[in-house]
């Protein structure tokens, strides 16, 4: 069966980018269809009922690297993106019950003024830093060898964004942006708490531990994501993250784009190649004249496009990346709001980590390495009905936690093993919540494997791959193919597989859409 409709371009995958890249395409006036697997929109930016009447951020629980253009060309305030709240601040946990607030560059708590100095010329120096890439993370990336004049005025432009810090500030970068992140903060800070929430930011989501080197180049990007956020900060939407997606796909409606859920594709049809249609679960082909996939690249390529239409080279790049997830999902239904020693209600409604020192998170890390979950995670917290209370029956209350250093291969399985890891994160916040477990009413758990089986991501890795060296900017997802174009004509990614990666940014599937509008492919498309 074939569709009657012939589309401008067809976007596989309703989570955020696929809705971002959808809404810039249709606003520019493309017939665009996004059809989603799931019956519900946002992919891992989604909503989770895991207990009657409470509802947990499936994944991502976050909103602080969305970029801004993103938020200002689609409108999503007119279309009812609101905010519960704004600017949290992190609480460093200590075992001892002296907890550290961070604040930007205040920092609260017992702490010596030596600390409180260094950390804001630290801050100000990486904020300079990151401010410096932070423009390339809303364009299209070079290509590697390229003679395109456009490709070496990129590269131009972010040396000279580089140089523009200033001789010492350069110099400062280049030594600094290969190094790991513990050599960088035992150089200059002395506070355990501050040192293990600040290595903790730089390798969450990450295959990496504070002393992997390349840890700080993924705390700059992360910075680098932060700096667009202005006054929002670490933020909650209103609604949860459902907040988000409804108001990008009310965007993406209000510009003509049709939007299609529980509608699986099975395959990207290629004709001389060059994709020419997607044919769904169904069995009905839609033809097109672009398709953007927000797929990961490794389901992209081997999976939707198949191997037989790409060359050896790409291939070998593509089965290269690696994309294996060392992050997991604790979501918890409580009859009532939590009690952490030390900290009150204020405090709770913060970000809370438990990353009491750098060797407590490489301790973690290494138990991974070996196919094993961590015994002590690094974990963070929060509680977003204390900024929402639609989000809980009247009392109660959603403990949302991300759980770094779980393996996506566990040597022990999965299936057996999920409870009993579970427990382990659970004995581990109740170390700093006495009387948690006699709360719960409800509580989901996501592996990595879990999360690659919910939001159809290889690998369960939300980035779609590492944040590496290797594995970013020109590089992303292989090189050569940096710019959202593929070797297949007519087929794009708009995922977190491409430049910028992961994280609630929708800069990739802003970036994808300009990239097909500035081909033939959107001249001709529409």
């Amino acid at each position: 069966m074939t569709g009657d409709r012939r589309y401008g371009a067809i976007v596989i995958g309703g989570g955020h980018n696929g809705l971002v890249c959808g809404a810039f395409l249709a606003k520019a006036g493309l017939s665009v269809l996004i059809v989603e697997a799931a019956d519900t929109l946002g992919g891992a930016a989604r909503n989770a009922e895991i207990a009657e009447g409470y509802v947990a951020p499936a994944c991502a629980h976050i909103l602080h690297l969305l970029h801004p253009q993103v938020r200002a060309r689609l409108k999503l305030r007119r279309h009812g993106l609101r905010l519960a709240a704004r600017r949290l601040p992190t609480v460093a946990l200590d075992a001892q019950g002296d907890h550290l607030t961070i604040r930007g560059r205040h920092l609260e708590g017992v702490i010596s003024d030596d600390d409180v100095r260094a950390w804001r010329r630290l801050r100000r120096r990486l904020l300079r830093m990151a401010g410096a890439l932070h423009p390339f993370l809303g364009r299209v990336p070079p290509r590697l060898g390229s003679d395109s004049w456009r490709d070496r005025l990129m590269l131009i432009r972010l040396a000279l964004a580089v140089r523009r810090l200033g001789k010492r500030e350069m110099r400062e970068f280049l030594r600094i942006v290969n190094m790991n992140v513990a050599d960088l903060l035992d150089d200059e800070l002395s506070d355990a708490r501050l040192k293990g929430a600040l290595a903790f930011d730089a390798v969450l989501g990450t295959n990496f531990g504070p002393r992997s080197p390349g840890s700080v180049l993924t705390w700059l990007y992360r910075l680098a994501g932060e700096v667009g956020s202005g006054r929002t900060g670490l933020a909650i939407p209103q609604g949860g993250m459902a907040g988000l997606t409804e108001a990008l796909a009310a965007s993406a409606r209000s510009f003509g784009a049709d939007i299609w859920t529980g509608t699986a594709v099975k395959r990207i049809v290629v004709e001389g190649d060059r994709a020419v249609a997607v044919e769904l679960e169904s069995g009905n082909v839609l033809r097109t004249r672009a398709v953007l996939s927000s797929a990961d690249p490794r389901a992209t390529f081997l999976n939707l496009v198949g191997p037989e239409h790409l060359d050896t080279g790409f291939l070998r790049g593509v089965r290269g990346i690696r994309s294996n997830g060392l992050a997991a999902k604790l979501n918890l239904a409580l009859d009532g709001l939590p009690e952490f020693t030390g900290l009150d209600r204020a405090a709770l409604a913060g970000r809370i980590v438990i990353a009491p020192d750098i060797a407590h998170v490489e301790r973690a890390f290494d138990q991974t390495k070996y196919g094993a979950y961590a015994a002590e995670p690094a974990i963070e917290i929060t509680i977003p009905t204390l900024h929402d209370a639609s989000l809980a029956p009247a009392g109660g209350h959603v403990l949302s936690a991300v759980v770094q250093y779980a393996p996506y291969g566990l040597a022990a399985g999965w299936e057996a093993h999920r409870d009993a890891f579970a427990d382990r994160v659970m004995e581990s916040i109740e170390r700093y919540a006495p009387g948690l477990a006699r709360r719960i009413v409800g509580r989901q758990v996501l592996t990595p494997a879990d999360i690659e089986r919910e939001f159809r991501i290889t690998g369960g890795h939300w980035h779609h791959g590492d944040l590496a060296a290797d594995q970013i900017f020109m590089l992303r997802p292989v090189p050569g193919w940096a710019q959202y174009e593929t070797p297949i004509s007519g087929l794009f990614l708009c995922g977190a597989g491409a430049h910028p990666g992961g994280g609630v940014t929708g800069a990739a599937g802003m970036n994808a859409a300009r990239r097909v509008l500035s081909t033939r492919h959107g001249k001709d498309a529409g």
